[in-house]
């Protein structure tokens, strides 16, 4: 699809997915189920997941590509990737179980603000708000998912993005320790926030 609407991420996902077995490391390991097994508010914050890991995981290969950073710093940004694959892959791992087709990499275009991959400082300073979106997301999802093993995936899931983002916040010149209790982001808010990179 050209672009992604908020109604786009809430509708529920095509059907007839083949059951995908996705070992503990992706965190959610499905079990044999239907869409109507889990409920809707799980599905579209899973939904919403999927595009935030997908979004992540584009930006990270455009900082990666960019070659403003240095040997170090380029290792941290491929690790950071690789989380985000983990967490793109639990969330469509989810998505599958319920019947459902997680949108790829190819269903979505991901626009950014002018400038966004000139310098290191303005990837780090994009770095920071796509972080700040996914740890304020994973925080609100502790609360608004019903099942207690999805709260648990998407504690340990904002843990991560916590990391990811010091990492930036370092690299502008700010606190490299955020917050003791982050914000968290209601799924509106997330969503809202998403719009302004897809096309």
């Amino acid at each position: 699809m050209a672009g992604l609407s908020r109604a786009d991420l809430f509708a529920r996902g095509g059907k007839g997915a083949a059951l995908l077995v996705a070992g503990p490391a992706l965190g959610f390991v499905p079990e044999a189920a239907t869409a109507d097994t889990f409920p809707d508010g799980d599905l579209a914050y899973a939904r919403l997941f999927v595009t935030v890991e997908l979004l992540a995981l584009d930006f990270y290969g455009s900082a990666i590509a960019s070659k403003h950073f240095d040997k170090g710093r380029l290792a941290d940004l491929r690790h950071a990737r690789a989380d985000e694959k983990q967490h793109y892959d639990s969330a469509a791992a989810f998505l599958v179980s319920a019947g459902q087709v997680p949108a790829t990499a190819t269903d979505i275009d991901f626009s950014y603000p002018r400038g966004s991959f000139v310098s290191k400082r303005a990837i780090a300073g994009l770095g920071v708000r796509l972080e700040s979106i996914a740890l304020g997301g994973y925080l609100g999802a502790v609360e608004g998912y019903e099942s207690n093993a999805l709260k648990q995936l998407a504690a340990r899931a904002a843990a991560s993005e916590a990391q990811h983002l010091s990492v930036f916040a370092a690299e502008v010149g700010g606190r490299r320790i955020g917050a003791a209790f982050p914000r968290p982001l209601t799924i509106d808010r997330v969503s809202g926030a998403l719009d302004a990179f897809t096309s």
